[in-house]
């Protein structure tokens, strides 16, 4: 019996044994994903920000701007591929003191390849509706539980151009250890507006006329990102955003904001990270490792208790077989005489 029971143990040793480079190379590759259905809101505020208000024809200065930005995941616009996530973002940012009158909304969508978070040019990807942009490197998040000391290629949808996202140093926020990445989005013509605007605006002469202008748009973002997860945990969107001639003498900003994430969504996106690490950590580590230990385990205790009972079974004394040619076991016995 116990000869039997340390066969299963050996058995059920060698299964966890087994199972845990299934789970870490297999099962693993198969959960650690980016999510199809991701919902996401993030607030930004900018104290003693600058922009031009349209109804009035002035700048305000010293106002407080708000941005929310919503990520929704589309999970029918894959086609059925679900190795690529599809994900809508929307932005609206506003004065806080008008709530209901935004000053820019901008929208766009991406789709990801799910394992390692880079962008994918299909499912109707857009940047504010045009469908030509040519998306290419990373957005939104890093790479998914992977994130290097490197530089990554981020696109910026205001631009509509890719340039490097470069780290730059390891900090901590809120006491997780995060690595911090920087972006230089250079001075870059966005449109050409169909407007004229009064030469007054542009710091010209009050008696030229109306000038044709277009919009250029530059900025400073930060990113603080979870190397565990890849997930910003913080964002600072330093922005700048004017209108020019095209001559460039006349010029007027039509926003300046220091933008920063609000410190409840920081908390959020910190809680969100930590819980994505474990589900992570636990088919990369914790299961594989403790499968190691539970299979060595077994196999240690089944080889115990088989060696156990192969030394009673040698120390048990011996029954007696009875034999054909009259002898009883190793004894001969008496034969009857005639």
């Amino acid at each position: 019996m116990r000869r039997s029971v340390g066969l299963v143990l050996i058995a059920l040793g060698a299964f966890f044994l087994a199972l845990a480079p299934l789970v870490r190379f297999y099962v693993a590759d198969q959960v650690v994903l980016l999510p199809l259905n991701r919902y996401q809101l993030t607030r930004l505020e900018a104290h003693n920000a600058t922009y031009f208000d349209a109804t009035t024809l002035k700048a305000k200065t010293g106002v407080t701007l708000m941005a929310n930005n919503t990520v929704r995941g589309d999970v029918r616009a894959n086609n059925g591929d679900n190795r690529i996530a599809v994900w809508d973002s929307t932005t609206n940012i506003f004065d806080e003191a008008k709530p209901d009158k935004p000053i820019q909304i901008q929208g766009f969508r991406i789709a990801l390849d799910r394992r390692t978070a880079e962008l994918v040019q299909c499912c109707g990807v857009n940047v504010d509706g045009d469908n030509s942009v040519k998306l290419s490197g990373y957005a939104l998040v890093f790479p998914l539980a992977n994130v290097q000391k490197r530089d990554y290629p981020f696109f910026d949808m205001t631009t509509r151009q890719s340039s490097p996202m470069r780290y730059a140093a390891t900090e901590k926020v809120d006491g997780l250890k995060v690595y911090r990445f920087d972006q230089q989005i250079p001075n870059t013509k966005t449109a050409a507006l169909d407007t004229k605007l009064p030469a007054k605006l542009l710091g010209m002469d009050p008696k030229a006329p109306d000038q044709k202008v277009d919009r250029y748009s530059s900025a400073q973002i930060s990113f603080w990102v979870d190397p565990r997860t890849g997930v910003p945990v913080k964002v600072r969107q330093n922005i700048h955003s004017t209108v020019q001639t095209p001559d460039g003498r006349g010029t007027m900003t039509v926003a300046q904001a220091d933008l920063n994430t609000v410190d409840k969504d920081q908390k959020g996106l910190i809680d969100l990270s930590n819980d994505s690490a474990l589900k992570i950590n636990a088919v990369r580590s914790y299961i594989p490792v403790g499968s190691i230990f539970v299979g060595l385990s077994l196999l240690l205790l089944g080889l115990i208790v088989g060696v156990l009972a192969n030394r009673r079974a040698a120390r048990a004394p011996k029954k007696p077989v009875r034999q054909s040619d009259g002898r009883f076991g190793d004894v001969q016995l008496p034969t009857q005489q005639p």
